[in-house]
């Protein structure tokens, strides 16, 4: 018998506006990643301008967290899944094919509902 792959989804909806509430999803979701489980990263509401080329660049840090910008590159570089939500973009002008750093692809409710429900555990930031 083989053992269930563990999984764990985190919801972030915030960005420069809170860059330690922005910093936290990836914050838990690099130190899941080092235990081994699969990690997803969903960005919605202001969430996704996390996913914008140059944006975390320019963030403010995160209170006592490393730079956003780092703990991103961290993640992706780790085999993170990084979702980012259509509708979000579309409401901030974010061009899906222009604007998106790589490695993001994007979702909508369906998609990320599936992801919920395949988690062991979901948390919201």
């Amino acid at each position: 018998m083989t053992e269930k792959e563990e999984k764990i989804l985190y919801i972030c909806t915030n960005a420069g506006e809170d860059p330690e509430k922005a910093a936290m999803p990836f914050v838990m979701a690099n130190a899941a990643m080092s235990m081994d489980i699969k990690t997803t990263i969903a960005l919605q509401g202001n969430g996704v301008y996390l996913a914008q080329k140059g944006y975390v660049d320019t963030m403010l840090p995160a209170g006592g967290f490393p730079p956003v910008k780092k703990l991103l590159q961290d993640f992706m570089e780790q085999g993170g899944n990084l979702l980012v939500c259509v509708p979000c973009i579309k409401e901030r002008n974010i061009d899906e094919a222009e604007d998106m750093i790589d490695g993001a692809q994007t979702t909508a409710a369906g998609t990320l509902t599936v992801e919920a429900l395949e988690s062991d555990a979901v948390f919201v930031y």
